[in-house]
This record gives structure tokens, C-alpha cells and sequence, in this order.
């Protein structure tokens, strides 16, 4: 166990507190993006139901996910509190960079890189739990490869089911089934997202010696993780929302609820196997796949390609950031 003063082990927490509000910040259009480009919510609207559906993780969603960044991405007992700093930083830094240019990259393969980077400077490759890091950067490829096949086929199947509706009838069933779908998906992303920070928090608990029991986060920051990110959310991330909700491709309330759909499928699937899956990836590959279905040049395939390159480079920018902030707490 690595004897930290209390301030800094409270400086810490607010630190990781601080990422999971600005992965709230930043992750925000994920959920509310069709419902803002469609004009099925307001902006402030959107962000105020999202945000709630954040915090509705709280009693619907395990903590799976947090048990794997916490102990399953490098072993929790070579983490150190400078392990943790480097990696949340590392993440942050990306999260910032991406955020101002508009970019909707991986808050979770941001920190998955931060603490790749800073796990592997303190303890080299022996840190790294193997098993659970391949399942994650799996999913980074699987994600949206996935949601785009299920967004692409809900489009199909729903055209033929209401073949026969009148167009207006049609897309006011459309507009109730957007608006459950976009809640859902807040629910996932709340449900995913938040728990990465409880894995943080926790595994810098147990390195200090502050985690009494069982390797498990408990419910004050559970709660405080849950709160941050909805008030993360309730911020609103209006760059993301712009490319994410009509740069990609243009939505109607038929395709938003299958993009948000197909996106919670993905998400609630990888959270039920503990794999801190990317939000970010899995709508945005459900929105390609929405613009795809009706036809290819619906999509604005260079908007879309400057997304897929950001999210090539999130790992190992975030990871050498996350390095870089290790060593110098070292020289402290």
C-alpha cells in the first residue's frame, strides 16, 4: 500500500470527480443528439431529461464495468496514487483537445489510455491484465461496427412494419419511440461512463489502504460518480451535438430512434459483460448506419472519417500524456 496524505488522496478524488464531470460534458450529444437535431427537445430540455437518465443508472445498472477498470485493465496492486493521476490527466488532456475542436472521440478509451500509459510506466507491460484489455479494445472496433449493423437494420425492418401508415400517423409513433430510445440511451451511458470512474476512485482507495472489504466501490462514490457526470451532462457539450446530430448524417424521428436504439443495445450489452465500452463509438456508429440504410451518399463520409481517425489516435495520445504525467509525479 502506497501512505498518501489525506488532502492529497481528497485531491485525487476531486480530480477524478472533475473527469467524469467532463466526461458528462463532453459525452452529452451522445444521448441528446437526435432529439436536439430533430427539434424533439429544446437544448436545455435535452440535457435536463439526459442528465436525469444519467443519474437513473443509479438503480438499474450494475457495476460491472467498474469492477474492470478498477482492477482489470492493470493489476490493482501496482497502482499507485501517481498511476491514477497520470491516467486521468492523460484522459482529460484528450478530452479537452477533442471537445474544443468539435470532435466526438472516447472519454472511456481516453481514460483506458491514461491509465495504460501511466500503469506501464510505473510497472512496465507486466502490469497490464491482459484478458480484460483485449475484450475492451475489441469493443473499440466491434462497437460501432455493431451499431451500425443494427441501426442499418432497424431502418430496414421499421420501413416494411409501417409500410402502410399514413406518413403523418407514422412519424408521430416514430416520435414517442425517439423519445424512450434517447432515454434509454442516456441510462446506458450514465451506466457505462460513470462506472469508470468508480473504477478509478476505487482502486486508488484500496492503493492507499482506504477500501475496507471486498474490492468493490462504495456507495458514496457510487453516488458522487452518478452526480457528476449528470451535472456533466445538464452542462451540455453543443460542439458534439452539432456534428453528432446533423454533420454526419441528416435525422428524422424514424432514424433517431433507431440510431438510439441500436446504440443502447451495444451499450447495455457491453456494461452486462463489464466491458468499458465507448459510448461515443456506438452512436455514432448507429448514426452512420441510419444515413447508410436509405442510401451511401446520405452520409457525409469525410465528417465521419474525421471522427474514425480521432478514434485511432485517442489510445495512444491519451497513454503518452498519461505517461508523461507519471514521471513528473516521481520528481516530486
Amino acid at each position: 500500500m502506497h501512505e498518501l496524505a489525506y488532502p492529497l488522496l481528497v485531491g485525487l478524488i476531486l480530480v477524478a470527480l472533475a473527469f467524469d464531470f467532463l466526461n458528462g460534458l463532453h459525452d452529452a450529444a451522445n444521448s441528446i443528439a437526435t432529439v436536439v437535431s430533430t427539434r424533439l427537445l429544446s437544448p436545455v430540455m435535452a440535457v435536463g431529461f439526459a442528465a436525469l437518465g444519467n443519474f437513473a443508472a443509479y438503480w438499474i445498472m450494475g457495476l460491472h464495468v467498474a469492477d474492470t477498470i478498477g482492477k482489470g485493465i492493470i493489476n490493482k496492486d501496482m497502482v499507485t496514487p501517481g498511476v491514477v493521476f497520470g491516467a486521468l490527466v492523460g484522459a482529460m488532456f484528450w478530452n479537452v483537445v477533442t471537445w474544443l475542436r468539435g470532435i466526438p472521440s472516447s472519454s472511456s478509451h481516453a481514460l483506458l489510455g491514461g491509465l495504460l500509459g501511466a500503469g506501464i510506466a510505473h510497472g512496465g507491460f507486466a502490469a497490464v491484465e491482459s484478458k480484460k484489455t483485449v475484450e475492451t479494445v475489441i469493443a473499440i472496433f466491434a462497437s460501432p461496427m455493431i451499431g451500425f449493423a443494427l441501426a442499418m437494420l432497424m431502418v430496414l425492418i421499421t420501413s416494411w412494419l409501417f409500410r402502410g401508415f399514413q406518413p403523418r400517423r407514422a412519424e408521430g409513433v416514430f416520435k414517442s419511440l425517439h423519445l424512450v430510445s434517447s432515454a434509454a440511451y442516456s441510462i446506458s451511458h450514465g451506466g457505462n461512463d460513470a462506472q469508470k470512474t468508480m473504477g478509478i476512485i476505487t482502486v486508488l482507495l484500496y492503493s492507499t489502504g482506504n477500501l475496507q472489504g471486498e474490492f468493490t466501490p462504495p456507495e458514496w462514490v457510487v453516488i458522487a460518480c452518478y452526480l457528476a457526470i449528470s451535472l456533466g451532462t445538464l452542462s451540455g457539450g453543443w460542439r458534439i451535438i452539432k456534428t453528432m446530430g446533423t454533420k454526419i448524417t441528416p435525422l428524422n424521428h424514424h432514424t433517431g430512434f433507431c440510431a438510439s436504439t441500436a446504440g443502447s443495445i451495444v451499450v447495455f450489452s457491453a456494461s452486462a459483460m463489464g466491458i468499458p465500452v465507448s459510448t461515443t463509438h456506438a452512436i455514432t456508429g448507429s448514426v452512420i448506419g441510419t444515413g447508410a440504410a436509405r442510401k451511401a451518399s446520405a452520409v457525409r463520409w469525410g465528417v465521419a472519417g474525421r471522427v474514425v481517425t480521432a478514434w485511432f489516435i485517442t489510445i495512444p495520445m491519451s497513454a503518452a500524456v498519461g505517461a508523461v504525467f507519471y514521471v513528473l509525479t516521481r520528481m516530486f
